[in-house]
């Protein structure tokens, strides 16, 4: 700690006489910028008083033109010295440490090379025609990264959602994921047609103490030994949403570009979605023997591997009232057929 401690101090005192040296030297050359115009200026006088003796030029001649070389000079010395009174000043004002943007065209292919220099030297150096990309004229897809939270639950063959086994408030679902939207029209924007890829996590709690457990091709809730903390089934999905948007926008048109803008729009979106299942997982908490036990089981559970629903959207720009159900089931070849359904709001970023 004591070795940083020093070297950053002995960087911090170097730096400072670094910059300290700078400048005395720029007060220097401040002094020998007047030297050099007034002798500069003794040199252009001789000259002309040659002229005058030669007869090249009469006397008023010769007192217009010094006046001339005698306002150049000393408009050239309040210039250069008024540029070092202020790179003193930076120097100071800065502690050395001055940043100055430097633009160069060269001649190789018209590119155009960007750097960063400090202190006169270049320390970042790049080609801005690199990231440069010509704009478009009229832009027709867009994309979002999409993210939805809320809750989730399943609709069981013969019962209403009231008589769900599983929690209302804690069971819940997560999504995120990348959507392109492109204009169906050619001039109109009133239709988008949405589509992108997301990660799904459904998650499930069961009431009552229950967990689920695999019999065979079956998976049912049954009492646990113990009293759960917790016990909650996970399925995590990727799929491939398509929508069609339906909404107004906003049309913009300059000379270079043509924009339809939905910020601040009311839109709906009807859909469906498409994809696999990536796996399937219980987490359950309880206490035995005073003991804390946390068991993650991952199995298949007879979940279904196919994922395939119908989803839908509305709301105002960015922030959406969303639903997706899905019309596979959850378990396959059960006896009582459940589906998952899930509620909650989406956000278009």
């Amino acid at each position: 700690m004591a070795t940083l401690v020093f070297l950053l101090v002995s960087h911090q005192i170097l730096g400072q006489e670094d910059y300290e040296k700078e400048i005395k030297a720029l007060k220097i050359e401040r002094e020998r910028i007047v030297e050099q115009e007034k002798e500069a200026l003794k040199v252009e006088v001789k000259d002309i008083n040659r002229r005058l003796e030669r007869g090249d030029i009469s006397e008023a001649e010769a007192k217009v033109l010094k006046e001339e070389v005698a306002k150049r000079r000393a408009m050239n010395i309040e210039e250069r010295v008024a540029i070092v009174d202020n790179r003193i000043s930076l120097l100071e004002r800065n502690e050395g440490q001055v940043l100055t943007l430097s633009e160069l065209d060269t001649l190789d292919n018209d590119r155009t090379h960007i750097g960063i220099m400090i202190d006169g030297k270049p320390a970042i150096w790049f080609n801005s025609n690199r990231w440069k990309k010509d704009i478009k004229y009229d832009r027709r897809t867009y994309s979002d990264f999409v993210m939805a939270i809320g809750l989730n639950n399943a609709l069981i063959e013969g019962q209403s959602l009231d008589d769900s086994p599983y929690k209302i408030d804690g069971s819940r679902f997560f999504e995120m994921g990348w959507q392109w939207r492109t204009r169906v029209f050619e001039n109109s924007n009133w239709l988008r047609l949405n589509y992108g890829f997301s990660f799904q996590f459904n998650g499930l709690k069961p009431k009552d103490n229950q967990f689920f457990v695999k019999n065979g091709d079956q998976t049912v809730l049954e009492e646990f030994e113990y009293d759960l903390d917790k016990s909650k089934l996970r399925m995590d999905n990727l799929v491939f949403p398509v929508h069609f948007e339906f909404g107004p926008s906003r049309f913009r048109k300059t000379e270079r570009t043509i924009r339809y803008s939905i910020r601040d729009q009311f839109r709906v979106g009807l859909g469906g979605y498409g994809g696999f299942n990536l796996g399937t997982r219980q987490k359950l908490k309880y206490s035995r023997d005073g003991e804390d036990v946390k068991d993650k089981l991952k199995r298949d559970y007879n979940t279904s591997d196919l994922i395939y629903g119908v989803s839908g959207y509305m709301g105002f720009d960015g922030v959406l009232l969303y639903v997706k159900y899905d019309l596979n089931p959850i378990f396959q070849d059960a006896d009582i057929k459940q589906n998952n359904i899930s509620l909650g709001l989406r956000f278009d970023i």
